[in-house]
């Protein structure tokens, strides 16, 4: 018997040692970790927002042909959900996206978990917890951009500051991107009167790094195209500058650490789907 459970360790090793070959073996352009925020301030309603928006991108021709463009033709990508200082979970872990069949399953799993918290805001937490998933996975070194993509709707209110993990993840050689909800409901541990601007707060606590930007939109009903936008822009690396024809709208806004915020009248990149 004993000799028997040994040996179902050995070959449950042997199988690990072997899974972990095949995820290293493949290689990719973009180790994303999506870090959603689902603090108290995001309610129901939006959370379900959030979640389907998420999916649906990832369902997007868009975003497949954006992939398939990379040099690898591959990327790998986690979703986190995070609140406060302590709390925060893997949605989904990491998955290589190469096509549409993979892209799928990844929308599919994003849909199929509960919520995972509600509490406070702790966007250094979330940054923090991304660094460490990005540094013990296959993707920690090598020829790979590595990016923490960071969505919320409230300002650093648990944990450390949110401008000392932003500068840790930089150090390490890992962007931030942000997506910012400029939602209507209060941010906890904040009044009003003193809480600043969360696209200016993200622009210049959140974000950094490498190609690092900020998209801010001003309510949910842009919030699907606003992700579609940001995920093109980061599996394909365009500069801020760039326009995606089809997928901009006026309600939304982009900057690059310390710039200014631009509507989105520029030079035209044309996007190969929409989200209508």
């Amino acid at each position: 018997m004993a000799s028997g459970v040994r040996g179902l360790v050995l070959f449950l090793a042997i199988a690990a040692c072997f899974g972990s070959m095949t995820v290293r073996a493949q290689p990719v352009d973009l180790a994303l970790v999506l870090a959603v925020d689902v603090s108290r301030s995001i309610d129901d309603d939006e959370f379900q927002l959030q979640r389907r928006g998420y999916a649906e991108a990832f369902r997007n021709p868009a975003v497949i042909t954006a992939i398939r463009g990379t040099p690898r033709g591959a990327i790998a990508v986690t979703f986190v959900e995070w609140a406060g200082a302590e709390f925060q979970r893997v949605v989904v872990p990491w998955t290589v996206i190469s096509d549409g069949e993979s892209s799928q399953l990844f929308a599919e799993a994003i849909q199929r978990e509960p919520r995972s918290f509600y509490g406070w805001t702790s966007i250094s937490g979330a940054i923090d917890y991304a660094v460490r998933l990005i540094e013990t996975s296959a993707y920690r070194d090598g020829p790979v951009r590595r990016v923490i993509d960071i969505s919320g709707d409230g300002v650093n209110n648990s944990g450390r500051p949110a401008a000392s993990a932003r500068d840790a993840a930089i150090a390490r050689g890992i962007a931030i991107n942000g997506l910012v909800i400029m939602n209507d409901n209060p941010n906890p541990g904040f009044g009003s009167a003193f809480q600043p601007a969360l696209d200016q707060f993200y622009r210049d606590n959140v974000i950094g790094g490498q190609g690092a930007f900020v998209i801010a939109v001003d309510d949910f009903e842009s919030f699907a195209y606003a992700i579609l936008n940001k995920l093109i822009r980061e599996i394909s690396a365009l500069p801020v500058e760039t326009r995606l024809a089809g997928l901009d709208r006026p309600s939304m806004r982009i900057a690059a650490p310390r710039g200014r915020f631009i509507s989105g009248r520029l030079t035209l990149r044309a996007a190969d789907a929409t989200n209508d």
